[in-house]
Parts: structure tokens; sequence; C-alpha cells
């Protein structure tokens, strides 16, 4: 029986991957110098998952506050950053209800979190609780999975990762009419005695097209500074797997 999203994978989740936080953690800075006050401090990572980016960011100098629905994943977050000593606030908060004690200097949501709303309205509670949230001029980064990537990518292919005597399973099932993609994983664990445990996992991810995004920024009364197709801050192209939106609250919200 397949289990809620990253229930399964939460103890894993790092291990298979793979993803470059220490590159995201260099674009936020080079992000922050182009468009920004100079002056961020404190951030939040929405949908923080295991706090991995939040975790690099305040090795970085970064005050951070994590936020995530999950609590199992919330569990690797607090275990991580106890055994660096990081001086992390993590929070178990829903992203399209998420409640701070103050306004932040930049809010990040990072590796395809938005992709994981699956409803327009769900898409516009949690950008305008973004803009609730952000001191006026400050900076919004969220990264989409693109069109490309859900229609060429995940629809024709399936995956076997692997890592720390861990291995996924995963198969991809895209809708183009509801632009729903369902992830379909199968997690084998190494026992003690050298047997396999086997769990699964359904997660579900939406595409979001650039003009809805737009739509839903401008509804927020969000401001789009730019987009890019990576951590080199180039221009997307047809062939882009993922996109990364720079977003600004209004200076005189």
């Amino acid at each position: 029986m397949y289990q809620g999203q990253f229930t399964v994978l939460s103890k894993v989740y790092d291990s298979l991957n793979g993803a470059d936080y220490k590159g995201y953690t260099d674009y936020i800075k080079k992000v922050f110098m182009r468009y920004g006050s100079g002056k961020e401090k404190l951030l939040l990572d929405l949908a923080c998952g295991t706090g991995k980016l939040t975790e690099e960011l305040a090795e970085n100098g970064f005050d951070m506050i994590g936020a995530d629905i999950s609590t199992d994943m919330l569990s690797q977050a607090l275990e991580n950053a106890s055994e660096k000593g990081l001086d992390i606030l993590y929070l178990c908060q829903d992203m399209c209800s998420f409640e701070l004690y103050g306004t932040v200097d930049a809010v990040v949501c990072a590796l395809d979190g938005v992709n994981y709303l699956t409803k327009r309205d769900d898409v516009v509670k949690c950008f305008k609780l973004v803009r609730n949230y952000l001191n006026p001029g400050a900076l919004f980064l969220f990264d989409v999975n693109s069109s490309y990537r859900f229609r060429e990518v995940f629809a024709q292919r399936d995956y076997f990762l692997e890592g720390d005597g861990n291995y996924l399973g995963w198969k991809s099932s895209f809708d183009p009419e509801s632009g729903l993609c369902d992830f379909f994983l199968t997690l084998f664990t190494e026992d003690k005695d050298g047997r396999y445990t086997k769990s699964e996992e359904l997660q579900t991810e939406k595409l979001w097209e650039d003009e809805e995004l737009e739509s839903i920024l401008k509804e927020t009364g969000m401001e789009l500074v730019d987009i890019f197709s990576g951590f080199d801050m180039k221009r997307p192209d047809e062939r882009t797997e993922k996109k990364f939106y720079v977003c600004r609250c209004p200076f005189d919200k």
C-alpha cells in the first residue's frame, strides 16, 4: 500500500536525492547581491524537508527558520542540526497556512516545493502568506519543474536510484490535461541481518506554467523580478528542466 508524501523517504531522502545544496546557497547569495538590499539576515526556508539547505544557509551566516508539513522530515532536520550544533528554528507548518512570529528578510522555497501544491487556490494562499511575512522590498525565491521536465523527462522515463545501501524504484505517470504527475516510489532498505524491507510511497506534483505563476504573483501583489534556468543565472529555453523564480514583495505593501 502506498503511503503519503515524505513518510517512507524521510530517513533516506538525503542519501538519494543528490541535490547540490552548496550550489543552491551560492546561487541565493548571488541573487541577493544582484537584486537584494544587502541586509538579508533572517530567512525562511519554506518546505525545508530534512533541512539540508537550511543548514547550509545557516553555516553561511544567515539566521534560519525552516518550515515543513512533514513531521518525519522535520525529525531528520532537527537531528541533523543538533549534530552540527546549529541554532535553527524548525516549525511544523503547512505552506498554505503557516504562521511566523514576525517578518523575515527573504523566503526561499527550494527543490520544487511549489510543485507539490496541486491546486491554484493553495498556491494563492501560500504566496499571500509569503508576501505578508516578507519585509517591504524583500525577495521570494522558488523553483519549479518545467513543462519540458514533466512532459519529456518524467513522462518518458522510470528511474532506479541507489545510496547508502538503499534502493529506490521511481515510476512516473503524467496527465497532460490536469498537469498532475504521480510518482510511484518503491524503496528497499537494508536491515542489519542483510535482508531488505520494502516500502511504497505516492507523491504528486503539479505542472505550473509560467503564465499561471505570473498570474498568481500579480493576484497576490508580488513582483516578478526574473526567471533563470539554473544556478548560472542563464535564461530558460525550451529544454530547461527547472525554472528559478526571483520575486519581490512591494516596497509599499
